[in-house]
């Protein structure tokens, strides 16, 4: 079921001995990870499970306590400008700009990327189209709702054009019709060859979309391989991931006062 780390294989992320504790708390328990390139991405696991901790010290946005992180060949804390050139993020609670508009968010991101006006002119446009946004574009990102502001983030981290992409739950509070709509965005991105990784706790999502999965409990890695292999003879991801977290064992079993109408 699992892919032992440091197989050879064609990686765009390698993740290797990652610790981060807070105080007595082990958040993140020096888990190994090699990520496929060109592929579909999911890290699954339970609320608290350590997803963003650890999707924050790959993109260098935490410092890990110990332990390395290699993004498209180059160390994440060594080499920072070579890493943060080469992937776009979406993160968890999306911080931006408020009071510029869906386009000038845009266009002061490619600035700050150092493209050249008419270029980012080009890939705002097709973005804020493809994205359904540009009837949108002139209104202040503040009035956007979560859906739009998921997309206008989406485009940000797209705009660059880089070889991996990291997602913080990019569907959670989406309507359907956004999250098709990124999920459209991020198939095209993943069939040019780009790697897409992302952070669920929706197995459903995960199964439809993901080539490749890593299973996080506790801090550590459960599984990890192609989908096919981490839901092995289960009848879905869903049941393997249930499986592999231990979760359910018990359930409600002292709540026999529960239901029945009031007592």
């Amino acid at each position: 079921m699992t892919q032992e780390p440091g197989q050879a294989t064609n990686s765009a992320v390698r993740i290797s001995a990652l610790w981060k504790r807070y105080g007595e708390q082990v958040a993140v328990a020096g888990i190994d990870l090699d990520l496929p390139a060109g592929k579909f991405i999911g890290l699954v696991g339970p609320n608290g499970a350590g997803k963003t901790t650890t999707l924050s010290m790959v993109t260098g946005l935490l410092r890990p306590d110990s332990g390395t992180v290699e993004v498209a060949g180059h160390d994440v804390w060594r080499d920072p400008v070579a890493v943060k050139a080469r992937i776009g993020v979406l993160p968890e609670g999306l911080r931006m700009f408020e009071r510029l508009s869906g386009r000038e968010l845009l266009d002061y991101t490619g600035r700050l990327r150092g493209l050249p006006g008419d270029e980012v002119e080009k890939r705002t446009t097709q973005l804020l189209d493809v994205l359904d946004l540009a009837g949108s574009q002139h209104k202040l990102v503040v009035d956007y709702s979560t859906g739009m502001r998921k997309k206008i983030g989406l485009a940000a981290a797209l705009l660059h054009n880089p070889e991996v992409l990291f997602l913080d739950e990019p569907f959670e509070g989406v309507d359907p019709v956004s999250a098709q709509t990124i999920r459209g965005v991020l198939e095209r991105y993943t069939d040019s060859g780009a790697t897409v990784v992302f952070s669920s706790h929706v197995m459903e999502l995960v199964e439809s979309l993901c080539d490749w999965v890593a299973v996080m409990a506790a801090g550590r890695i459960r599984a990890q391989g192609p989908l096919a292999e981490v839901r092995g003879e289960a009848p879905s991801l869903q049941d393997a991931f249930l499986e592999l977290v231990g979760a359910g064992r018990g359930a409600g079993r002292d709540l026999d006062w529960l239901g029945g109408g009031a007592r």
